[in-house]
């Protein structure tokens, strides 16, 4: 690059930039609350939970045993324009991190921590995030999911 010291340019051409929030920011903090119109949200409750919410890595085998400390619930949830209002992370078996509190999710029950156990009746204990989160964008507009809520979380 060059650079003159005419009055016309004493800088470098400017880079080109992005006037507007990422594609990921855009999934993470659309929705609800109004906010701006740029798609960013002043003080989004979704915005990423980098760390996971749980305290301990949990099996399969763990999470189904009888006389367990988890009690199974069941959630009908059906989603609107924005979504579902919840994120799914993990692998085997994937958890609730991030419920918005003002989504079809939070409507009725559904919690961080949560740990997922089946989608539209099919067992998702041994799937990653990845594969569940297609499970629900592909499917029904009303998803039925069961979890494993942790007593202590």
């Amino acid at each position: 690059e060059s650079f003159t010291a005419n009055s016309n340019q004493l800088y470098p051409p400017p880079l080109p930039f992005s006037a507007g929030p990422s594609k990921q920011e855009k999934l993470v903090s659309r929705g609800r609350h109004g906010g701006r119109s740029d798609g960013f949200q002043e003080d989004s409750p979704v915005l990423s939970n980098p760390k996971s919410v749980l305290k301990r890595q949990v099996s399969p085998e763990e999470l189904q045993k009888p006389g367990g400390k988890y009690i199974k619930r069941t959630f009908t949830i059906v989603g609107d324009a924005v979504g579902w209002g919840f994120v799914v992370r993990g692998n085997g078996p994937c958890h609730i991190q991030a419920v918005d509190p003002s989504g079809p999710a939070a409507a009725v029950g559904m919690k961080v921590c949560q740990f997922v156990v089946s989608v539209n009746g099919i067992n998702v204990l041994e799937m990653d995030y990845r594969t569940i989160s297609h499970l629900i964008l592909t499917g029904p507009r009303t998803v039925v999911m069961e979890v494993m809520e942790p007593l202590d979380c």
